[in-house]
């Protein structure tokens, strides 16, 4: 038998085994945004350092940093030309609130059926140990015929505020030949997925201040402009009426589908209805002329997040606020730089601000887009999938952001090979979070026949 058969047999014998691991981290309430979780973001860290450490990484290292740690580990192979693969992924998790809409204790893992519900079950807890569950498998049964790092952080869900620095000062550390992230998913259990690209982000925030304080609005109402009113009458107009965007120069850099890329996102197969009963929409909304995956992965969108002002106790208060404010984010494709969209939205809405009331704009945060088609890897994960899953490979382009693919390439000069084993309705960052077994499961012997292909005797 061939050390993949070997691996392949010896997970499937171990799957108990590997499935209490995989419970044990995901009951570490390692939630980055809550201080009151700092020292469970550290137990989470060391958990996954013990492990490392107990699968034979010669350097295991914690790096401090101002909010949480990042861990590094190396593991080496025996041949000096074997390649160096770089893992990546995060311990962190999104808080678990609204706590009383949670059917189980979000961290006491619950199985039932083929799920398994707790937060981080799906995002990305339990992509960390399919990760770990391939490599201890292969190590089981055989050499390892890579050079493995890995790159753990804990901050990835408020941002990752202390990654961009870290990987630019240690880019010898880093250094790798191949970069595997599978903090992404697939299109449905049956469709093995690969993303190879990802939109940007621009965060910005919009502030509407009138009078220095609340007004009575029946004394006031009338002379004194309402900042909510004006804020309002601003959002109503950042889009035209056929869902595209309103601001002047907003596609200006955005590249047209070709026909070839029109084939590709039409090749992923998904059904619109399931993305009513995901989203519990009566109908779907977007920008006419596209379809649902190209709106979701190829075309820029400008979404409200957030919306204050005023008062919005139970009950009535008849007010003027003194202020209105508004969270917003745009979703960028290629050739669109976030500095230039900021600045062109800063522009748009204060032409369209009222002389009555004081107008602030800010930028939180911003990345680029992302493509990847070229990654190096992506045949041999191509070809892993396939052969797992017994089915093509989906290559899809995500509407999410994943910064850190871009710092990758920057620094380290590597595209990443962005994959996963969380399914759409995973409720990631909602409450009842939960993966699919069976896919997990599939997704372990699809990372042991990667990491085995770098291996000609396999």
């Amino acid at each position: 038998m061939t050390q993949l058969s070997n691996s392949l047999k010896f997970f499937t014998n171990h799957s108990d085994y590997f499935l209490e691991q995989y419970q044990q981290l995901v009951r570490i309430p390692s939630v980055s945004t809550d201080k009151e979780h700092n020292a469970d973001m550290l137990a989470a860290c060391e958990f996954l350092a013990d492990k490392l450490r107990g699968l034979g990484a010669g350097r295991v290292e914690v790096f401090p940093t101002k909010v949480h740690p990042i861990l590094f580990a190396e593991m080496r192979a025996d041949t000096e030309a074997a390649p160096t693969i770089l893992i990546y992924g995060h311990y962190d998790v999104q808080p678990v609130a609204p706590i009383e809409e949670w059917r189980t204790p979000p961290f006491e893992p619950t199985i039932s059926g083929e799920y398994l519900t707790a937060r981080g079950a799906s995002d990305m807890k339990g992509q960390v140990m399919a990760s770990l569950a391939a490599v201890e498998s292969v190590l089981a049964t055989g050499p390892l015929p890579v050079n493995l790092k890995f790159l753990l952080e804990g901050e990835e869900e408020i941002g990752s505020p202390s990654l961009d620095g870290f990987i630019e000062t240690h880019t010898d550390l880093l250094a790798c030949d191949v970069v595997l992230n599978p903090d992404s998913g697939m299109v449905s259990k049956d469709v093995p997925t690969i993303v190879y690209g990802l939109r940007g982000l621009l965060y910005l925030e919009v502030r509407v201040d009138g009078p220095k304080a609340d007004l009575h609005s029946g004394l006031f109402g009338g002379n004194v402009a309402n900042p909510a009113n004006v804020l309002a009458a601003i959002i109503a107009r950042l889009h035209n009426p056929d869902g595209s965007v309103a601001v002047p120069g907003f596609y200006d850099k955005v590249l047209p589908l070709s026909p070839e890329e029109k084939q590709r996102i039409a090749s992923v197969r998904s059904d619109p209805d399931k993305l009513l009963q995901i989203t519990g929409v009566p109908q779907l909304y977007g920008e006419a002329g596209y379809s649902p995956l190209e709106r979701t992965g190829a075309r820029p969108t400008l979404d409200v997040n957030g919306l204050y002002s005023g008062f919005i106790g139970e009950g009535s208060k008849t007010i003027i606020p003194a202020y209105a404010k508004a969270k917003i984010s745009c979703r960028l494709v290629p050739d669109q730089d976030p500095d230039e969209i900021f600045a062109l939205i800063q522009a748009y809405i204060s032409s369209l601000a009222p002389d009555s009331v004081r107008l602030t704009i800010f930028k939180h945060s911003g990345a680029p887009a992302y493509l990847a088609d070229d990654a190096p890897g992506l045949a041999q994960l191509s070809k892993a999938l396939s052969e797992t899953w017994n089915k093509p490979v989906s290559f899809k382009r995500e509407g999410g952001s994943i910064p850190v693919a871009t710092t990758m390439q920057k620094y380290l000069g590597v595209k990443s090979l962005l994959t996963g084993f969380g399914l759409p309705d995973d409720q990631i960052h909602s409450p009842n979070e939960h993966q699919h077994l069976p896919t997990w499961k599939l997704g372990v012997q699809a990372l042991i026949r990667f990491l085995l292909s770098f291996d000609h005797a396999n």
